[in-house]
């Protein structure tokens, strides 16, 4: 995992500072790892100044996975509940969005999955984005080709794949960068890549 960095938006407002110190702190150490010394420290900000604003690291914690599950999801939503888009269209507006998304935030799906294993309580922030996404324009399509006998496997495969060739080569990232199999301009170069190739294998699965 890449070593937290300093404050990147010294301008910033103290808030903001705060949980921009809690995000880089959380995915480096994990929320039961994490005090609000150590937020509180890499915001380089006094300690009351957090218990002000967040008065606990529980109640920071649980903004911040809020707005990282609204980030995941108001990435795509514009993607999925388009109507008037194929549903070739919206698999290539998935992968790219959420590609872009990672390119900008690479320590992101760390964060999830280390908080997921770790038993914090994102379930129900995740089951309310699942229901929104099961109800979009998008589910709509992948349930019409199942009806038409066009997919002779669970559809929750097509999603597992994609957002699999979409989040794990950011998991692996940080093995990838200290072990000099890629370096960061290689690994951007890669991503921008599979922005065309994923789309194609997850059609080619379909037979579309």
């Amino acid at each position: 995992m890449d070593k937290p960095g300093n404050i990147t938006n010294p301008d910033a407002s103290t808030e903001e500072k705060i949980k921009e110190a809690a995000r880089v702190v959380f995915t480096a150490k994990g929320y039961a790892a994490t005090t609000v010394r150590d937020i509180a420290a890499q915001a380089n900000i006094n300690l009351a100044l957090v218990n002000y604003y967040f008065r606990s690291k529980e109640k920071l914690f649980d903004l911040i996975m809020a707005e990282t599950m609204k980030i995941l999801f108001d990435k795509i939503k514009p993607v999925i509940y388009d109507e008037s888009t194929t549903l070739n269209e919206k698999i290539s507006g998935i992968v790219d969005s959420y590609l872009e998304l990672l390119l900008e935030n690479p320590e992101l799906p760390l964060f999830v999955v280390s908080e997921m294993r770790s038993g914090s309580d994102m379930l129900p922030k995740m089951t309310e984005n699942g229901k929104l996404f099961l109800e979009s324009h998008f589910a709509k399509q992948i349930r019409q080709l199942q009806a038409k006998g066009q997919l002779n496997f669970h559809p929750v495969n097509i999603m597992m794949n994609m957002l699999g060739l979409i989040v794990f080569p950011f998991i692996g990232r940080p093995l990838m960068l200290k072990t000099g199999i890629v370096n960061e301009e290689e690994f951007r170069k890669i991503i921008e890549e599979r922005k065309k190739l994923i789309p194609l294998w997850i059609v080619s699965i379909i037979n579309l």
